[in-house]
């Protein structure tokens, strides 16, 4: 009997001691849900209290929203140009689209005004499927590659594509223009700068362009650079060269560099529209037309006979690899080595 007593004394003590903890605490861990407290709280209830929770969740909730006009305009964007936007952005709705939002403030942060955006998602609207963190990688990789503020932005606007492109492949081409083209570090960025298309090139026909302006034409490095070689197509280059050529109007230098005329500067054979070129070549626009039509074919039939030339290559991550390859076989003479042994 006495057993008994001391054993429902001491858990009667336990429970009562369980319950005034239990009262002691929990309001401060249940601070929303103060209806279910013990009624003895001293505390009065404030729905206010209550609202705040919800306050965070329809925030949270509102950052996790698709782009609204009201957001849009909120930026600096017009209504005009925030319903542009918005259109854009419907064709990327869903899990490809949901960078949008970050995509339009990492812009912002790079110094582009609502004007400026507008075109660059004009241009480009796969950007908004690009994740913030790979966009400031790839930002910062210009910066790293030399790109001042400026020129920068000048760049992204002209050609925001540059945005989407891994900054593997750029370093990839950079080495290729450094180590086997021999350009240097400033004139690589002079290019990226100049002619930002040529990160999505296929890097064959890229060499063979730079072999047939140095080889053929007798060109050399900070002259390409001048004229912006890389903004236009190798036909474009091969016909205007070869109709001078043809008119007795440029010869290839020899070996020592000479010439038994003076050739015209590349800058003024490329680097200026077509009715610029003729004159310097002294001839029509129909003559013109004419030629590149004659030569058009007669490429086509040595194609045929000899195959098409650089197909585009499948994974670019795997050329990628090889061109590192090559780098480490080669280095800085490897292109030349190269072009020695054909």
């Amino acid at each position: 009997m006495g057993f008994l007593l001391r054993w429902s004394t001491r858990n009667a003590t336990a429970a009562f001691i369980s319950s005034q903890l239990w009262r002691r605490h929990l309001p401060t861990v249940c601070i929303g849900c103060r209806l279910l407290c013990h009624p003895t709280s001293h505390e009065p209830l404030q729905p206010a209290h209550n609202n705040q929770g919800l306050d965070l969740l329809s925030i949270q909730s509102e950052s996790d929203l698709d782009l609204s006009l009201h957001s849009l305009e909120q930026m600096g964007f017009t209504e005009t140009q925030a319903e542009h936007v918005c259109a854009v952005f419907s064709q990327f709705r869903g899990s490809t689209g949901k960078h949008a939002l970050s995509t339009i403030t990492a812009l912002f942060v790079l110094g582009l005004n609502a004007a400026s955006m507008l075109k660059v998602f004009e241009k480009c609207p796969e950007l908004y499927t690009v994740r913030e963190a790979q966009l400031q990688q790839r930002i910062n990789n210009l910066r790293k590659l030399g790109f001042v503020e400026g020129s920068l932005q000048r760049v992204v606007v002209h050609y925001p594509q540059i945005l989407t492109v891994p900054a593997k492949k750029i370093r990839n081409r950079v080495a290729f223009l450094h180590e086997k083209c021999l350009f240097t570090m400033q004139q690589v960025t002079g290019i990226l700068r100049d002619s930002p298309a040529i990160v999505m090139e296929n890097i064959d026909h890229l060499e063979y362009k730079f072999q047939y302006v140095y080889f053929r034409m007798g060109v050399k490095q900070a002259e390409m650079v001048k004229s912006k070689l890389f903004r236009l197509t190798l036909d474009e280059v091969r016909n205007r060269h070869c109709f001078l050529e043809r008119r007795g109007l440029y010869e290839t230098p020899d070996k020592n560099g000479q010439t038994m005329i003076i050739n015209p500067k590349l800058d003024s054979v490329l680097n200026c529209d077509e009715d610029t070129f003729l004159k310097v070549a002294k001839a029509s626009a129909e003559e013109y037309d004419v030629f590149k039509r004659l030569v058009e074919r007669e490429w086509q039939q040595q194609e045929q006979q000899l195959g098409s030339f650089g197909a585009d290559s499948g994974d670019e991550e795997e050329e990628g690899d090889d061109e590192e390859q090559e780098e480490e076989t080669g280095g800085r003479d490897g292109y030349r080595k190269r072009k020695k042994r054909r």
